[in-house]
């Protein structure tokens, strides 16, 4: 069998949104996987931080993280990258000045820095675990990076924030705009540099709206069940459920084992 290069999604694709746990059946595929001498990655969204604990408790060997701009490869955190940071500046500025509330990252932690409480006097405290760290003088222009930036505008104001599109964002909540690393693809494909793959060999599985970046055509792309429309629209494959064992089924019928 040509060996194979699987990239998973965590949320929704191998883990059961209700429980928050790994689906069992995704779990054994993984392992049956890794034992047919396939390459096995994740491939999130998360932070590096965020993301650690579960690719050491599920035994993944590598790891897509940080939205593509952290890449964890033969035991090591080989990179981890900031946002484009001129363009985050404008960003921050510009939405001070539309009367938005900004709450910064500086690093990779879940440390969140402001000049002010208007970002949670606007819509509240963030349901994520978070540290915040409010200080009159905060000014990121001091700063040497940025990793992340959430910003409390609502959807149906976005358009004023007419820089937006500069920087990856997304929005998973109504209350407020996250900007990070927006970058799947690309972090699969630096993966590729670091474990000598091709594009070609590439095999993908996601659900929401951020694998969008990464359902690209030089992969196989596998959309599960519950996956969104736009999606499935460019899936090479709709599998079932993740729930119903949806990662379990498309690896058997390919004859990925």
């Amino acid at each position: 069998m040509d060996k194979k290069y699987f990239f998973f999604d965590i949320d929704g694709t191998l883990t059961d949104n209700v429980t928050k746990r790994i689906v069992p059946s995704a779990a054994e595929a993984i392992r049956k996987l890794q034992e047919a001498g396939h390459f096995v990655s994740v491939a999130t969204g998360r932070a590096y931080y965020k993301a650690e604990p579960f690719r050491a408790a599920h035994g993944f060997p590598n790891m897509v993280c940080n939205g593509g701009h952290g890449i964890f490869y033969h035991g090591k955190l080989q990179e981890n990258r900031p946002i484009d940071y001129e363009k985050s500046l404008a960003i921050y500025r510009q939405a001070l000045e539309l009367g938005y509330g900004v709450l910064v990252a500086l690093d990779d932690s879940e440390k969140v820095y402001a000049n002010s409480f208007l970002f949670y006097d606007q819509v509240g405290i963030r349901k994520e675990p978070t540290t915040y760290i409010i200080d009159e003088h905060f000014d990121p222009a001091n700063e040497p990076e940025i990793f992340k930036m959430y910003i409390s505008i609502p959807a149906e104001e976005e358009h004023r924030l007419t820089l937006r599109d500069t920087v990856g964002h997304l929005r998973f909540v109504p209350e407020y705009l996250m900007f990070q690393p927006d970058a799947k693809k690309e972090g699969i494909l630096r993966m590729l540099e670091y474990a000598g793959g091709n594009p070609e060999d590439v095999i993908v599985f996601g659900d929401d709206y951020n694998d969008l970046c990464m359902f690209d055509e030089q992969f196989y792309c596998v959309a599960m069940g519950n996956a969104c429309d736009a999606l499935k629209e460019k899936a090479d494959y709709i599998t079932e459920k993740n729930v119903e064992d949806g990662i379990y089924k498309a690896c058997e019928k390919h004859g990925w084992f």
